[in-house]
């Protein structure tokens, strides 16, 4: 299905500028789940929520179609095991893949991001040669549609890539990802994109010694604060994103933007999980993306975040902990009162 310039063109004047007044806020729609609402019905969820922006993991006909002419706007994945073909692809291989998968469903004006695999370094290393390539023939992709300067590419990561994180001023990437990761980083910053990040606080809680990283600090209720030079902490999640920062600065890549792609806090499952801890982090992480707080490093520059997860999701493996981070029950009650606007 070809896109025609007129619908182009009317996409392009209804879109907004990247970042405009507060820092977006959006939500994660995970779908590892059975009785899950249909999606059809979601979107009434979404809008009586004041939920405007929605990160989905692949571009899913079922899930995808029924968000056409909401406006709300859309970060879609290109899931991992996508990336070969696209890598190895021509530019117009990718572009009938952009038309077929994505543009036959939605309009462009309502897609923000894509982000071209999750979590591929270290945890799925199989696929790291190939991120570079396929975002590369992607973003010619979208030249070719005139949408470059509209829609970002790029591709979200876990903290792990960190071999130093605390405190954020040695933030450094492991040497073992560099190799992709420069790259990487260069083309985010000749296209103005952003270096997509997985954070949270909640697992780096649960995994340490509570009495040297207590539930406080993260979950934004700390009455004491950590110096790091002349910077002051008082929250596990403003130093994650400044270690990624500092971390790049070291690189020789200074002004890249933070999208935290993925953050929450589950509402049971063990150790630290409820929904008052849930609507303490979700809710300060909200209020002070809406409110531009930024972060120490980067003040009044507000952090652009998804939080996960819409609902629970019952079919996830691992720890007890990944089925509870759901804002939403299948019946569509809040777990807890937070509010996105």
């Amino acid at each position: 299905m070809k896109t025609t310039h007129s619908i182009l063109l009317i996409s392009l004047l209804s879109l907004s500028p990247l970042l405009t007044g507060a820092a977006p806020v959006g939500v994660c729609y995970g779908r590892v789940a059975a009785d899950l609402p249909p999606p059809a019905s979601v979107i009434g969820l979404l809008n009586s929520n004041g939920i405007s922006r929605i990160r989905l993991f692949n571009p899913d006909p079922a899930a995808l179609a029924p968000f056409s002419g909401t406006g709300i706007e859309l970060t879609i994945g290109v899931p991992n095991e996508i990336l070969p073909t696209l890598a190895n692809g021509t530019v117009a291989a990718s572009l009938d893949w952009l038309q077929s998968n994505i543009f036959s469903h939605i309009a462009p004006s309502q897609l923000r991001y894509l982000a071209v695999g999750n979590e591929v370094l270290q945890k799925d290393p199989f696929y790291t040669p190939f991120i570079v390539p396929a975002i590369l023939n992607i973003h010619q992709a979208l030249q070719i549609l005139g949408l470059n300067d509209i829609v970002r590419v790029s591709s979200s990561h876990a903290a792990t890539i960190l071999s130093t994180s605390y405190p954020p001023s040695t933030g450094a990437f492991h040497n073992d990802v560099k190799p992709a990761l420069i790259p990487l980083l260069q083309f985010l910053r000749d296209t103005n994109s952003p270096l997509m990040v997985n954070i949270y606080p909640f697992f780096t809680y649960v995994e340490n010694d509570h009495q040297h990283v207590t539930l406080e600090y993260a979950t934004f209720r700390s009455s004491e604060v950590e110096m790091d030079g002349g910077l002051a902490y008082d929250n596990m999640f403003d130093s994650a994103v400044d270690a990624f920062v500092y971390a790049m600065e070291r690189e020789g890549f200074e002004g890249i933007p933070v999208v935290v792609t993925e953050t929450g806090w589950p509402t049971g499952g063990g150790d630290g999980g409820s929904a008052e801890n849930a609507f303490a982090y979700n809710g300060n992480v909200v209020r002070r993306a809406l409110g531009d707080v930024g972060t120490p490093k980067r003040p009044g520059v507000g952090v652009e975040v998804f939080l996960f997860d819409l609902f629970d999701e019952d079919g996830k493996t691992g720890t007890e902990y990944e089925k509870h981070f759901g804002i939403f029950g299948i019946d569509g009650n809040k777990a807890y009162d937070i509010r996105f606007n």
